[in-house]
């Protein structure tokens, strides 16, 4: 049987090109909680030099309140927890801040998707509000790419 990881990186690298081409992010990652972790990323981001520790402390389920007092570290990037649904049903997102950037904060969005997840990092002046619901509309675009991939194996 397929499963979502065994999706080819140019059908993962073309969703981020179309979430790119909205115009609301500058930066864009599809990640997996398992090997290889990090499926695509945007070239000419900074979300392709994500770690498999920081991926591990993103999506862990247990213990989840303590990311609010610690803070989530993405790409060397200290991010702040705003809002944590990510393992609620029905919603699946989780909201964060870039934090102590001479450039100024920026609005991160994680949307789980099947059993990857899409992480976009906001243009600056994007707010988190837009960015998660134009995320979570994007979202619905790639399950239906992985249900058509699927079908055809």
């Amino acid at each position: 049987m397929q499963c979502v990881g065994d999706i080819s990186k140019e059908v993962w690298q073309d969703c981020l090109t179309l979430f790119l081409q909205t115009g609301m992010c500058c930066d864009a990652a599809i990640i997996t909680n398992s090997p290889p972790w990090l499926l695509a990323s945007y070239p000419e981001g900074n979300l392709f030099q994500l770690t498999q520790e920081e991926i591990q402390v993103l999506l862990v389920r247990e213990g989840r309140e303590k990311l609010f007092l610690q803070g989530i570290t993405l790409a060397g990037t200290k991010c702040l927890l705003i809002r944590d649904n990510l393992y609620t049903e029905g919603n699946n997102t989780m909201d964060l801040r870039t934090k102590g950037q001479s450039r100024g904060s920026q609005a991160v969005t994680v949307v789980q998707i099947e059993s990857v997840y899409l992480v976009v990092v906001g243009q600056k002046g994007t707010e988190g509000g837009p960015l998660n619901l134009k995320a979570f509309e994007m979202a619905g675009y790639i399950r239906e790419a992985i249900r058509q991939h699927m079908a055809h194996f």
